[in-house]
């Protein structure tokens, strides 16, 4: 049912996905979505009351972010949300949206609310009128008389995603300051430790800042995730056919992989041939969670990485293969997310290949120290005659393993 601004639809499902989605295109500015759970009142309660790319499953397990996936027209993100599990403080549940540029420049947006079980569209509302605003509100959920209804709303702010979160109640992160020190005498009470304010930022790792710390940044235990999203906009002029025979994202399919190697000296590899998943609680501590063949999954493929093992852990490579469906990524623009336990989001784009190139080195991810280091790599590898694609990432890293033909079941 489509809705225009300010209308609403009751919403009868025990459980609904709201996505957000948008036009990708080249020179797009990308788009993060969230979710604010209200009171009466219209503000959080605490900071845990925001759930977003930082902080993704709200603590009543009521409101999730599940990620993003490129659907063959653009890009969505979803917001997963047990309508019956809401607790009964919590009146509304806001769905909003940011950006890095502005909302006038993003194609297409749009928000819709489908039932969990079947898939069936409750209420879709487009935002047309955006121009400078750097955060929108689509819609939101709210309760009335013990029932769910689903509001069209498409407010925008010329603030940005902290202008939203600080005016629904959330405390942002600003730039820290050093106060002068302050002299105590050994009588003096110890105030508690200040509650830790939401973090929005990103980390990109770009070719001027190509690392960073995950220990500095306090992931020294607990699962990183790191997600691999992917369009295809039309193809570049060149080796790359058009036409008919242009890059189609349902036919895409590429493996999220690994290659690891542990303190120890044993090594191998993670990848969806020959069902390699990996282990969590085992060596290697790295676990691949499906084999996505169609890009129609909502959280597409995902390695979970064990930081409970770190001192046991030398080196890992994360990098991605086209198994089938396109010849380059050249004709795909890929973004890989690590997402740490602790600390913000970081951000290897895949968007600047300029040769026929089937695999992709991602990040490498080494052991210094004791001191847990993500690089950036984003190389393209060209394959020599009569050599594997994963081969490839093995001779440009020297893992030096053997290879042999294999497949998928």
């Amino acid at each position: 049912m489509g809705l225009q601004k300010g209308a609403n639809v009751p919403v009868e499902s025990p459980g609904v996905r709201v996505e957000l989605g948008w036009q990708a295109h080249p020179g797009a500015p990308d788009v993060d979505v969230s979710a604010l759970l209200l009171t009466a009142v219209g503000k959080v309660r605490s900071d845990d009351d925001f759930v977003f790319y930082n902080q993704p499953t709200h603590r009543s397990g009521a409101v999730r972010h599940e990620g993003r996936r490129q659907d063959g027209t653009g890009t969505v993100e979803t917001i997963g949300v047990t309508l019956s599990a809401v607790e009964q403080d919590i009146g509304t549940v806001v769905v909003a949206a940011s950006t890095d540029g502005t909302f006038g420049q993003v194609s297409g947006l749009f928000v819709r609310v489908l039932d969990a079980e079947s898939g069936a569209e409750a209420a879709r509302f487009d935002a047309t009128d955006a121009t400078t605003e750097t955060a929108f509100v689509l819609g939101e959920l709210y309760r009335r008389n013990g029932a769910w209804k689903f509001r069209a709303v498409g407010q925008g702010y010329a603030s940005g995603l902290a202008g939203l979160a600080t005016d629904f109640g959330i405390t942002v992160d600003e730039p820290a300051t050093t106060p002068p020190p302050v002299r105590q005498t050994p009588t003096a009470p110890v105030p508690p430790p200040a509650p830790q304010p939401v973090r929005l930022s990103k980390i990109t790792l770009t070719k001027a800042s190509p690392a960073v710390s995950l220990t500095k940044q306090g992931a020294t235990s607990g699962a990183m995730r790191v997600n691999l999203s992917w369009s295809a906009p039309k193809p570049p002029r060149g080796w790359m056919n058009k036409g008919k025979d242009a890059v189609r994202l349902e036919d895409v399919d590429l493996d999220l992989s690994c290659l690891w190697e542990l303190q120890n000296g044993t090594k191998g590899i993670v990848h969806p041939i020959n069902n390699q998943f990996g282990s969590f609680d085992q060596p290697p501590y790295v676990l691949l969670d499906q084999d996505d063949r169609t890009g129609g999954s909502e959280n597409g493929e995902n390695l979970m990485i064990n930081l409970d093992h770190t001192a046991e852990i030398k080196r890992l490579l994360v990098f991605v293969v086209i198994y089938d469906g396109a010849s380059s990524f050249a004709g795909l623009h890929g973004v890989a997310t690590l997402y740490p336990p602790a600390g913000p989001p970081i951000e290897v784009r895949l968007d600047e290949c300029t040769v026929p190139s089937p695999v992709a080195a991602i990040a490498l991810i080494e052991n210094v120290g004791g001191e847990l280091i993500v690089r950036r790599e984003a190389k393209y590898l060209v394959l020599a005659p009569g050599i594997f694609k994963q081969q490839a990432a093995d001779l440009e890293y020297d893992w030096g393993m053997n290879w042999h033909t294999a497949g998928k079941d």
